[in-house]
């Protein structure tokens, strides 16, 4: 982990489900999907989203999960007395697609094609994700998304950016701006977001 709480870039698992405005991701590992707001990036073409979402399934879905921890004295021992479950759930993480790079650079658009199946997907460092942000054009994507608590995942993607810039403040202040712009016919809405970051 970095100082600002962000992992440094490594991969994070697969895509297993794409279209022109998302992807989703199947962790290699149960319980290591990254968190709401973060940013990620696919290998083959490189594509850039926000997690929009996270979930822990079973890998079959004929099989529901069963509460098995009635007798145990802590969770970790459900876990340890029932090694099963570790190759009967995963972990899948849906993001929003924000940007993708071409061979004239990084672009905060839609790519022309979604990522291939099996694109491997790698978690963004701070590096990275300063770069990314530097420009807010993808803030209208995620303004305008459908799905769950959009306002929470703008907040988060905010929250996150903001560490990786030299003035986090100065960061948000400017996003705050460009989020005023966008929803200048909403000022509820946006109250709420600035909220979510403490501007």
């Amino acid at each position: 982990m970095t100082e600002a709480g962000t992992p440094l870039s490594r991969r994070v698992g697969e895509v297993v489900g794409a279209n022109s405005s998302s992807f989703m991701g199947q962790c290699y590992r149960l319980y290591d999907a990254p968190p709401l707001g973060c940013l990620v990036r696919t290998s083959s073409p490189e594509i850039y989203g926000v997690v929009c979402r996270v979930s822990t399934e079973p890998l079959d879905p004929g099989r529901p999960i069963l509460a098995r921890g009635e007798d145990a004295e802590s969770e970790d021992e459900v876990f340890r007395e029932n090694p099963q479950l570790e190759r009967l759930l995963t972990s899948r993480f849906e993001t929003l697609i924000v940007g993708h790079h071409d061979a004239t650079g990084t672009k905060q658009s839609l790519p022309p094609l979604p990522p291939r199946v099996h694109s491997f997907i790698y978690w963004c460092g701070p590096d990275e994700i300063a770069r990314f942000t530097a420009s807010l054009d993808m803030l209208r994507f995620l303004v305008n998304a459908s799905g769950p608590a959009p306002d929470e995942v703008l907040g988060a993607y905010l929250r996150i950016a903001a560490a990786t810039h030299p003035e986090p403040r100065e960061f948000l202040l400017r996003a705050g701006k460009t989020l005023a712009a966008e929803l200048s016919g909403d000022l509820p809405r946006l109250n709420t977001i600035l909220k979510r970051v403490s501007l």
